[in-house]
Formats: structure tokens, C-alpha cells, sequence
């Protein structure tokens, strides 16, 4: 099969097709990532994903970081939260099912941060770092925690499957970053921040004490402190030497866990998805992300080219609008006539729109030609129950 690109006016072959039921199906792949910029569809794909493969068989559980909790109500559940729950209606052993079943969580940052706290330290110490204002800051709103949060939550998923087989695949939908390449960039973002210059010097006071604290402060933080303490208040400086003070027998686990991570990401059972929309814009962080993969030899599976729009075939746009001209010139006031010259321009522009999407697919297929692709298209309405997931499975098995 070939495909023609006109600007090079001569005929390329066609990029593989991703075999998304064959992924599904592969009892090897423990983990799918799906990950891409905002608003392409990550988080329908991967609540898709995860329905499909439960309903082939499989035990899943899908990681939403989705702030909209849409994922919730298309699955039909009132809530979701950092505990896997349930979604009804799905799997089985009963008539039409394989003994699948599909579980829903969403991300809770700050839940996440304390188990993480809890894990390296002591009851009582970590009761010390809950109650200091900085890490609350931090817990909540520090660039970066988001995603790194999500990559210990698969972490901790990814434990949870290999000890106790509670499911057999995990489907992530990464956070909805302003770009898709923050998520890995998580782990070694936060192991810069643990290692950072201004970190090593307040851990210096907090432990010399009050006379070399007062130093510091005096020597380099003078003008610092004059301003964050107009924005976050008079005890910033006590609350961040206080939290690393608290946290820095933790560093090294902290570090050594955002490389675990890391590494699991890279592991042969864990499949990427990249998505995408037919824009500038998203094909261009599929083509970061893409490339990101391929240099740190991460396994991807392929890409999703989302919201495809598509036009009625057997007229085209030229002669759809010469249609219209037409009518226009003969200046009727017919309801017929009024009524078709509406159709025709809705198919001018949907016959623009589809061949615009066309476009950007065949020029992402040539920047990447290896990677497997598959397109979804664009749906008439937004996807809020089980039934629309499974159209969007069908869609990206091909079906």
C-alpha cells in the first residue's frame, strides 16, 4: 500500500499499522502509557484501552490524572479516588464475557506524597512533615510533583501486580502537562531539585543551628527572604530549612526511587501510546515525545492520530462550492433551494477540514515512517458511557 505525498509529488510507503487488540492481548505487557499533549484525547484512549482489554480477558486497572473526572462518568461511577475501584457492568464470567475486569482510580497528589513520606521514614517523623506549611505547598502545587506523583502511583501499582497479581495490566493516562515530555522528565527534575544548591545551603543551618542560621540568612538569603516572605509569609525561611532538616535522611530513598521508576518505564512489559490531534501543535510534541522514546530506548508501541475528521465521499470540495455559487446566482428564495445551498457549504467545509487532517497525517508518517499508526475518527458527540469507550476501542482495533 502506498501513499501519495504531494509535496514531494511521488509515493511513500505507508507506515505500519498499530495492532491495538494484538497489545492488549500480549500477556507479556504489564504496562501501557498513554501520553501526549493536552487535550488530543489521553484520557478517552486509555479509559478505552483498559475497557477492551478487560472485556478480552484481561485484569485491568486504569490510572487517570484527569482533573475534569470525566473518566469517572463515562465509566459510571460517581467518584474516583487514589483506592482502585470497581467499574460495574464490565467483565464477568457470565454469557458474552471472558472473566475480565476492569478497576478505576484517579490520582490524588498529595495522598501519593504522604505514602511516599511514610515509606521512608518513621510514624512520627513524618507526622512532623505533614504539619510544616512548605511541604503542604509542596505536596499541592511544586512544578513537576504531578507527574512524578503519577510515575510513584504506577510505581506502587506496578509492586502491587508483581507481589499480590491483583490485576495484569495497568493503562496510565499521563497528566495533562503543557508539555507531554514532562512526565519523564519527573523523576530527574525532582532529583535536581533534592540536589540543588539552595537545598544543600538551608540544610547546612537547620543542622549547625540558630547562630550559623542566622549567618546564612545574613551572608546570601537576606534580599530572597525580604521577598518570598511578602508572598508566602514571615516563617518561610523556618518552614523550608525546617522541611529539608526533616527530609534529608529521606533524599537518597527519594532519589533512588525516581530511578526505579524511571528504569520501569524502560522494562520490555511496559508499552507507550503516544496520542495525537491532526494540529501543529500535538504533532509536534508527538514528534518530541516520539523521538524522546527512541533515544532513551523506551518501548513504543505506536501512535494514536485522534479526531480525524472525515468528509461524506463522491464530491469534493471544489465542486461542492461550485454547487453553491450556482444556487447563489440563481438567487432563490426556495426553501429546497436555501436548504441545499446549507448542505453543500457544511460539505465544503467538512471536505476542507478532512483534507487538512490528511495532510498533517501524511506528514507526520514521512518525519516518522517506522512508527506504527493508528487513526480514530472524530466522534458527533462527546464520549460519557460505557457504549462510546467501546466504540473508541473499536475504533482504535480498527474494528
Amino acid at each position: 500500500m502506498t501513499r501519495s505525498t504531494p509535496a514531494a509529488g511521488r509515493t511513500r510507503p505507508a507506515p505500519p499499522e498499530l495492532d491495538i487488540d494484538l497489545l492488549l492481548k500480549d500477556p507479556e505487557i504489564k504496562v501501557i502509557v498513554t501520553c501526549g499533549s493536552g487535550g488530543v484525547g489521553k484520557t478517552t484512549t486509555a479509559a478505552a484501552l483498559a475497557l477492551r482489554a478487560a472485556e478480552q480477558g484481561r485484569k485491568v486497572v486504569v490510572l487517570t490524572i484527569d482533573p475534569a473526572r470525566r473518566l469517572a462518568q463515562s465509566l459510571g461511577l460517581t467518584e474516583l479516588d487514589n483506592t482502585p475501584r470497581k467499574v460495574p457492568g464490565v467483565g464477568g464470567t457470565g454469557a458474552g464475557h471472558d472473566g475480565g475486569e476492569l478497576l478505576a482510580m484517579m490520582l490524588d497528589m498529595k495522598r501519593t506524597f504522604d505514602e511516599v513520606v511514610l515509606l521512608h521514614t518513621t510514624e512520627e517523623k513524618a507526622q512532623q512533615i505533614f504539619a510544616n506549611p512548605f511541604y503542604q505547598s509542596l505536596s499541592a502545587s511544586f512544578a513537576g510533583t504531578q507527574e512524578y506523583m503519577a510515575m510513584e502511583k504506577l510505581s506502587q501499582l506496578r509492586d502491587q501486580l508483581v507481589e499480590h497479581g491483583e490485576w495484569d495490566l495497568i493503562v496510565v493516562d499521563t497528566p495533562p502537562s503543557r508539555s507531554a515530555l514532562d512526565f519523564l522528565d519527573a523523576p530527574q527534575r525532582l532529583g535536581r531539585f533534592l540536589d540543588g544548591r539552595m537545598i544543600r545551603l538551608l540544610t547546612a543551618p537547620a543542622r549547625a543551628g540558630g547562630k550559623a542560621y542566622l549567618k546564612v540568612v545574613s551572608a546570601g538569603f537576606g534580599v530572597f527572604t525580604k521577598v518570598m516572605t511578602k508572598i508566602l509569609g514571615n516563617d518561610l525561611l523556618g518552614n523550608v530549612s525546617a522541611f529539608v532538616a526533616s527530609l534529608e535522611t529521606m533524599f537518597g530513598g527519594f532519589r533512588e526511587r525516581a530511578d526505579q521508576t524511571y528504569e520501569l518505564l524502560k522494562a520490555p512489559d511496559t508499552a507507550f501510546v503516544v496520542v495525537a490531534s491532526p494540529e501543529p501543535d500535538a504533532l509536534r510534541e508527538a514528534s518530541f515525545f516520539v523521538e524522546r522514546l527512541q533515544q532513551e530506548q523506551m518501548p513504543l508501541a505506536g501512535v494514536v492520530l485522534n479526531r480525524l475528521r472525515t468528509a461524506p465521499e463522491g464530491l469534493s470540495a471544489q465542486r461542492a462550492a461550485a454547487a453553491a455559487e450556482r444556487l447563489a446566482e440563481l438567487d432563490s428564495s426556495e426553501p429546497a433551494a436555501l436548504l441545499a445551498a446549507a448542505a453543500l457549504a457544511v460539505q465544503v467545509e467538512s471536505a476542507e477540514s478532512a483534507k487538512h487532517d490528511q495532510a498533517m497525517i501524511v506528514r507526520f508518517a514521512a518525519a516518522h515512517p517506522e512508527i506504527a499508526q493508528r487513526t480514530v475518527p472524530a466522534l458527533a458527540t462527546d464520549v460519557h458511557d460505557l457504549a462510546g469507550l467501546r466504540s473508541i476501542g473499536a475504533a482504535l482495533a480498527g474494528s
